[in-house]
């Protein structure tokens, strides 16, 4: 996906440098934030395609930033990060991170993650447009819309991160299949992810809470989730 732009909120010089460059020799619009504070204002300004962003920056944390992109916007992000411990990898993709890449690097690996992400985005995207003309589906006080990936609840506009909503749509649209915890994590998550089944019950409860579905979204005990039927 050329000409995509890529947004790098690091600030480490030569790793920032590193990574601007070697994603303009393969076609990318790059630009760089050494903050928080001025990776926000890049995101209003620049409009990314993709965030790649630091954990640790000189005011606060990328987790906070990782959050506030994710409740605002839709954009695929990419933490880089220090940390090795599975704990606070988990932690990242649970506050709307996509993926993750552990510092130091192999600046090719970081390029082909980049290209699975967009690549999968360009696809849904595409699809959308093929399904423009679809309805748009109805379960009781809930309405998506998947070309505009829009959901609505009584009428009102819920916000959802990119996952959550990835989340949403494989369960409505497979109304009263039990999926287990593990089959959820490859259908949504999918490639490469390193994550265990808590992220599927987190995600979970934030869509229990963001839709006011408790009732719809029903627990199966000892195996997974499913999206009771219409009318069951």
């Amino acid at each position: 996906m050329n000409k995509a732009k890529i947004l790098i909120v690091e600030d480490d010089a030569p790793i920032a440098d590193l990574l601007s460059y070697g994603l303009s020799m393969e076609g990318f619009q790059t630009r760089i934030a050494s903050s928080g504070a001025a990776g926000m204002s890049e995101v209003q300004t620049f409009q990314p395609d993709l965030l790649l962003l630091d954990w640790m920056l000189p005011d606060g944390s990328g987790l906070d930033i990782c959050k506030k992109v994710t409740a605002h916007y839709n954009i695929p992000i990419m933490m880089i990060t220090a940390k090795s411990d599975i704990t606070d990898k988990i932690l990242g993709l649970e506050f709307g991170a996509d993926d993750y890449i552990t510092k130091p690097f192999d600046l090719r690996e970081v390029i082909a993650r980049i290209r699975t992400i967009l690549r999968r985005i360009d696809q849904a995207t595409r699809l959308n447009i093929e399904q423009m003309n679809e309805e748009v589906i109805q379960y009781r006080h809930l309405k998506i819309t998947e070309a505009e990936r829009l959901v609505t609840s009584d009428d009102q506009p819920v916000e959802l991160t990119p996952k959550e909503y990835d989340l949403l749509l494989m369960l409505i649209k497979n109304q009263g299949k039990t999926f287990t915890r593990s089959e959820l994590l490859d259908l949504v998550w999918g490639y490469h992810f390193a994550g265990d089944t808590r992220t599927v019950d987190t995600h979970i409860q934030r869509l229990r809470k963001k839709l006011d579905a408790n009732e719809c979204i029903a627990t199966v005990f000892g195996i997974g989730y499913k999206f009771q039927k219409t009318g069951g």
